[in-house]
């Protein structure tokens, strides 16, 4: 297995004793030394304490998960940034003044409220507004404490030579992804929306069973 196998494998074991550590310390950025040594230049700085103290949308100079990263997408060259967001925890409280609810008593609550789509599709939502020239592409969950709960987010340059010249990437510059996120349109979007669940999913018809069977498909890259 390469390098990116082992740490996907770590990073399905986030109880694990080598995981939990992992998330609280970090190597000293300026100066990595061997893994001999490691243990003596560690430096006793908890990771979610290091995020809390940054803004809450900030720029990260690279992915804390690039294995996760480049499953989603992510290349190490020019046109794809990083950014890191922290989005606070919890159910959604009805913005009402003063907890009155001028209506029926059916709609009265206040707390205990679920928001219908998930801490990361506003994670999405909110890097998007703020990186107005830039489009979502996706976004993976990196820590969580018991406030926050942290995400970075893989954004493209759809204006970017080397983006508009990558038949791989170049789908995105079209104008019909603009704000793609906000429409829901990304893969957490698609399933909180309920794209490909159900039992309409389960079965595929017998002709198209046949079909696909008997097609010869050549794939663009291979």
């Amino acid at each position: 297995m390469g390098a990116y196998k082992y740490m996907q494998e770590l990073n399905r074991k986030k109880q694990s004793d080598v995981y939990r550590f992992l998330l609280r310390i970090r190597y000293d950025r300026w100066n990595c030394l061997p893994a001999s040594s490691a243990l003596s230049e560690l430096i006793a700085l908890t990771r979610c304490w290091e995020y809390r103290q940054l803004n809450v949308i900030h720029r990260a100079h690279r992915p804390s998960r690039p294995e996760k990263a480049r499953r989603l997408g992510f290349k190490s060259k020019q046109g794809y940034v990083i950014y890191r967001i922290r989005v606070r925890r919890g159910g959604r409280k009805r913005p009402v003044h003063k907890g009155i609810v001028y209506g029926k008593p059916t709609h009265q609550g206040v707390t205990k409220l679920k928001y219908k789509r998930s801490l990361k599709t506003t994670a999405e939502e909110r890097v998007g507004r703020r990186c107005g020239n830039l489009r979502v592409l996706n976004s993976y969950w990196i820590n969580e404490d018991q406030i926050y709960k942290y995400y970075e987010v893989i954004l493209v340059d759809p204006s970017h030579k080397t983006i508009r010249r990558d038949a791989r990437i170049n789908w995105i510059c079209a104008p019909v992804h603009k704000r793609r996120e906000a429409r829901a349109l990304t893969s957490v979007g698609k399933k909180n929306r309920g794209i490909g669940k159900g039992h309409r999913y389960r079965r595929s018809p017998r002709k198209a069973t046949w079909k696909r069977r008997n097609t010869l498909s050549l794939k663009r890259y291979r």
